[in-house]
C-alpha cells in the first residue's frame, strides 16, 4: 500500500470516530443544558460536526470515498459507549454525566493526536497543505478545555458530600 493509502485508512478511522463524536457532542450539550457549565461547553457539537467535515473533505481530497464498514463500526462504538454510560448502568446521574464527559475528552485527544501527526507527515502530503491543521489542534486543545469544566464539575457532584 502507498503511503496515501496508508493515510486514508488512518483518516477513515478517525472519521468513523468523528461521527460517534457528532452525536455524543449533541447528547453532553443535551444534558448540561441548564446547568452552571452549560455556558462553557458552548456550541462544541457545532465544532466537532464542523472538524469532522473538514477531515471528510480532506479524505476526500486524498482521492477516496466514503468507508460504510468505518462509518459503521464508529456508530456501534457510539451506541455502545451511550449504553456504557446510561444511568440504568451506572446507578447514578453525575457518575453518568462523569462518563460522558471523560468518553468525549477522551475522543477529543484523539482528534488533536491527528492533526498533530499529520502535521508530522505534511510535508510528504501536498493535500494536507489545504488544511490549516495548526488551528485544528488548537481547536482540539480548546474543546478539550471546555469539556473539562464539565468532568469536573460532574466528578465534584459524584463523588462529593450527599445529602
Amino acid at each position: 500500500m502507498s503511503s496515501t493509502e496508508v493515510l486514508a485508512t488512518y483518516l477513515h478511522d478517525h472519521l468513523a470516530g468523528a461521527e460517534a463524536g457528532v452525536e455524543m457532542a449533541r447528547r453532553l450539550e443535551k444534558r448540561v443544558s441548564g446547568t452552571p457549565e452549560a455556558h462553557a461547553l458552548g456550541r462544541l457539537a457545532d465544532d466537532v460536526e464542523h472538524d469532522r467535515d473538514e477531515l471528510r473533505r480532506l479524505v476526500e481530497a486524498l482521492g477516496h470515498s466514503d468507508h460504510p464498514l468505518k462509518r459503521a463500526a464508529g456508530w456501534v462504538a457510539g451506541k455502545a459507549q451511550q449504553l456504557a454510560v446510561a444511568e440504568p448502568l451506572t446507578r447514578d446521574e453525575h457518575l453518568s454525566l462523569l462518563l460522558q464527559a471523560e468518553a468525549m475528552a477522551l475522543g477529543i485527544e484523539g482528534k488533536r493526536a491527528l492533526w498533530e501527526a499529520l502535521l508530522a507527515v505534511a510535508a510528504e502530503h501536498p493535500q494536507l497543505a489545504e488544511v490549516d491543521l495548526v488551528r485544528f489542534a488548537g481547536r482540539a486543545r480548546e474543546q478539550r478545555g471546555r469539556v473539562e469544566t464539565v468532568r469536573l464539575a460532574a466528578a465534584r457532584r459524584a463523588f462529593g458530600a450527599r445529602p
